[in-house]
């Protein structure tokens, strides 16, 4: 979970999105893949991002952790896929997560719920949630017309 938050901190920061970052390990703990928000495409997710560096049905995302620091997203704009589903349609079979999404942009996320749902194992590593929350302060930070 630390290498994703180190990873959130390199989001270019949005008004209207979250600096999230995300590792894939396999099995034995050794990083497959990370991606952060914003990387390389404004519209990218973290999720998505590390996701998009395997070929889909990489035999080693269905023993995989995903470590991402905000909850996967449950619906999103930019995109016709949210992270949850993608994650579910990749085959990885458990999620770490530093804290779940505020209802900021989204009024209720169900990513855990969706995730939980098709059975994959959630953890919540709330110990770390304030950490992976700074790479968000611009969010609720900024004036009146920033």
């Amino acid at each position: 979970m630390r290498r994703a938050i180190a990873l959130s901190r390199l989001c270019p920061p949005s008004p209207g999105a979250y600096s999230v970052g995300a590792v894939l390990v396999d099995g034995a703990g050794m990083e497959l893949a990370y991606g952060y928000s914003r990387e390389g495409d404004p519209s990218v997710h973290a999720e998505e991002s590390a996701l998009a560096k395997l070929a889909p049905g990489d035999d080693r995302l269905r023993g995989a952790t995903l470590y991402s620091t905000l909850e996967p997203c449950s619906e999103r704009r930019s995109r016709p896929d949210p992270c949850a589903r993608l994650v579910i349609a990749a085959g990885v079979r458990r999620v770490v997560i530093a804290w779940r999404e505020p209802a900021l942009f989204v009024a209720a996320c169900t990513g855990v719920a969706e995730l939980r749902a098709a059975g994959i194992e959630v953890v919540e590593l709330a110990r770390l949630a304030g950490e992976a929350r700074k790479a968000n302060a611009h969010l609720w930070t900024a004036g009146p017309g920033s």
